[in-house]
């Protein structure tokens, strides 16, 4: 037993209390639309995040060297952060490529539009719209985000006039050809699968702090392969449910009660686990209730993403796959670490399963009073 469990224990509280003050680096967003003659990409960014250069290395602002000069931009009223984006307009510029066909084009700002500071707990987007002339006889238009400015979502006109196609590019990568008139080139449904797969899983390893919490806490309660997938196919069941009806737009809730539910669901699971010592029956209802509510949670990063029109069942399915391999994966890793080496122990419970059921419970508490409280 000895160091171990000591090691994970320390390790929970120290990736849980960092997750819960986290200021999370969501990636800019650029909508391009295209007139007969002229382009217009709207591009919705944390600009303090740019500005005080905070690198996309980490995951969240307070982890960066440059927290401290975030943190004295973000509380700058609208006017003064303004007139430092223009100072700042230049770089920031140098650091986004329009491409038609081989050449790069500058292009201009049309409009600037800063939030007031609102809510401190969450990042202010600015929304900078870039524009210019589309030069003689282009075919092609292509976009690409600095690095050092983080990733982006860039998302262009379908040709048939309905949803938006978008491209998530990470590293500075430049985005597929879109060639202008006609579109993107068309993916079979085999790239449409493999790519949302890769977004579901990605969405609970590594970026899913609060999902992998509640699945651990299901794990906590019974190492029993059988329960588990019982559990957590329920839990996927209900968060396909209301991912499809949110984005389709029959459900809708406000991220202000959605995610303050979703820290309270991890606090009960926890709390659960610390007063029974077995599986009840209704528990997997219970999961599925919560379940309901992480779908919706799901559903902000699948409209950030946007889902292919003409594949909108393939991604929308292939995303909810890849969000169960993903909570299969964290208890696969959990068993590994801890159920298959000590699972039959008689201390098992009271020196694991209570010790990290209490501190998930606290990370869960403490979640949920900072989301309500904003």
């Amino acid at each position: 037993m000895s160091r171990l469990p000591i090691f994970l224990l320390t390790l929970l509280v120290l990736v849980g209390v960092d997750g819960a003050r986290a200021h999370e680096i969501r990636p800019a967003i650029a909508t391009v639309n295209f007139s007969a003659e002229r382009y217009d990409v709207e591009v919705s960014a944390n600009m303090e995040a740019v500005m005080a250069g905070v690198s996309p290395q980490h995951k969240d602002t307070n982890e960066s060297p440059n927290a401290q000069t975030y943190n004295r931009l973000r509380e700058l009223p609208p006017a003064v952060l303004e007139r430092k984006i223009r100072e700042f307009l230049p770089q920031y510029l140098e650091g986004i490529e329009i491409h038609f066909d081989d050449a790069r084009r500058q292009p201009a700002l049309c409009s600037l539009d800063v939030p007031e500071v609102g809510d401190p707990a969450r990042a202010r987007l600015t929304l900078l719209r870039l524009c210019g002339a589309i030069p003689p006889d282009a075919r092609t238009f292509r976009w690409a985000y600095a690095a050092d400015f983080g990733e982006s979502i860039v998302r262009l006109p379908a040709v048939s006039g309905g949803d938006l196609v978008a491209l998530w590019l990470k590293d500075g990568a430049k985005s597929e050809p879109y060639i202008l008139g006609v579109g993107l080139e068309q993916k079979t449904r085999l790239e449409v699968a493999a790519q949302y797969t890769v977004f579901g899983f990605t969405h609970i390893l590594p970026k899913g702090l609060d999902h992998i919490l509640f699945v651990l806490g299901l794990f906590l309660l019974s190492t029993r392969w059988k329960p588990l997938l019982i559990q957590v196919t329920a839990f996927t069941l209900a968060h396909t449910l209301t991912l499809g009806l949110s984005i389709y737009g029959i459900v809708s809730l406000s991220p202000a009660i959605v995610e303050p539910l979703i820290a309270a669901s991890i606090a009960y699971v926890a709390v659960e686990n610390m007063v029974t010592a077995e599986l009840k029956p209704w528990r997997a209802f219970v999961v599925f209730g919560f379940g309901l509510l992480h779908g919706m949670g799901f559903a902000g990063v699948l409209q950030e993403i946007g889902l292919p029109r003409s594949e909108f069942l393939t991604a929308l399915l292939t995303f909810n796959l890849g969000v169960e391999l993903g909570q299969l994966s964290v208890i696969t890793l959990a068993y590994l670490l801890v159920g298959l080496w000590w699972k039959t122990k008689g201390w098992y419970r009271a020196r694991l399963v209570q010790p990290l059921s209490a501190l998930i419970a606290v990370v869960g508490v403490y979640w949920t009073i900072e989301r309500i409280a904003g």
